[in-house]
């Protein structure tokens, strides 16, 4: 086979594992997961529907042109261990932090995807926030009510290792994430396996 061959078929290989890793763009020019969850963004029915279906909420919030959102979508939401885990264990809802789609909140307060995102006080992308397994008992925000935030983006271990965390109901013990995520990295390295950030 020529030289110039070779470098064709190379590149042509390159530019296809390109395009088979980059998400769909939607026409809210944000990236887009086929098994993302389409709701009528009622946190409440979602919270119950995601439970329903043994699962719990997530609730992404990005923006059109946010490089740290494409890096979640193209690196770790298409990586199939983070991808599987995620899908299997959580119904996530995607938010446009600058959008105008209805949301109904834990608090029954009807209002924009970019009101609740202030009213959240939310202020990067991507950020995921971890809702309860039941609704409140009281009448809280959604943000109130979160067990625990992801705010922007990391490597694939942090970023795996926090939606372990949330269904592992971390929360609820002594055991800090941090603490918990270095427990992890010792438990990968004493298997042998170099974990990524």
């Amino acid at each position: 086979m020529s030289r110039f061959l070779r470098i064709t078929l190379a590149a042509l290989g390159a530019i296809l594992l390109a395009s088979v890793a980059r998400a769909e763009i939607g026409p809210d020019g944000l990236h887009k997961q086929d098994w993302f969850a389409i709701t009528f963004r009622d946190i409440a029915e979602d919270i119950e529907d995601a439970k329903a279906e043994g699962k719990r909420l997530a609730l992404v919030f990005e923006q059109r042109g946010c490089i740290y959102c494409a890096r979640m979508h193209e690196d770790l939401l298409t990586d199939p261990e983070v991808r599987d885990y995620i899908d299997e264990n959580f119904k996530v809802v995607q938010y446009n932090m600058f959008g105008d789609e209805e949301v109904t909140d834990l608090d029954g307060e009807s209002l924009s995807e970019k009101t609740a995102a202030r009213k959240w006080g939310l202020l990067y992308t991507p950020t995921i926030l971890f809702m309860p397994e039941d609704l409140p008992d009281q009448s809280v925000s959604a943000s109130q009510a979160a067990v625990a935030s992801m705010p922007g983006a990391f490597g694939k271990f942090t970023f795996l290792n926090m939606f372990k965390w949330v269904n592992e109901k971390g929360y609820e013990s002594e055991e800090h994430f941090q603490k918990y995520h270095a427990r992890k990295i010792e438990e990968a390295r004493a298997a042998g396996i170099v974990p990524e950030e």
